[in-house]
């Protein structure tokens, strides 16, 4: 199993986004706003549920780290760090998935 975590991927987002568009796709992908960099993510989202479908395992892995990457990205355009989206997980652990979702729909 790898030692590379998510918290290690935010860390290259923050440190790829201090560096200049001509070096850094990140720091390209930031220039152009966050629409753009949610129009990329949901593009990643899409093929990797495709990929799910039809493709082998090699390449559903490969865009499942396109899609969290991408969606690291986000995170950091809108000012949004990976402890608060793990904050949030966790305090859904208090419920089940069900009942969280159907709060959601009667709130």
């Amino acid at each position: 199993m790898s030692a590379f975590t998510l918290h290690d991927l935010e860390r290259r987002v923050q440190s790829r986004a201090q560096e200049s568009a001509e070096l850094s796709y990140t720091r390209k992908l930031l220039d152009r706003g966050v629409a753009q960099c949610a129009k990329k993510l949901g593009e990643e989202a899409v093929e990797a549920a495709i990929a799910a479908i039809s493709e082998e395992r090699g390449r559903v892995i490969g865009e499942a780290a396109d899609v969290l990457y991408h969606l690291i990205v986000v995170l950091h355009a809108r000012g949004i760090t990976l402890d608060e989206v793990e904050a949030e997980l966790a305090a859904r652990t208090r419920q089940s998935g069900l009942d969280e979702k159907a709060a959601r729909k009667s709130g």
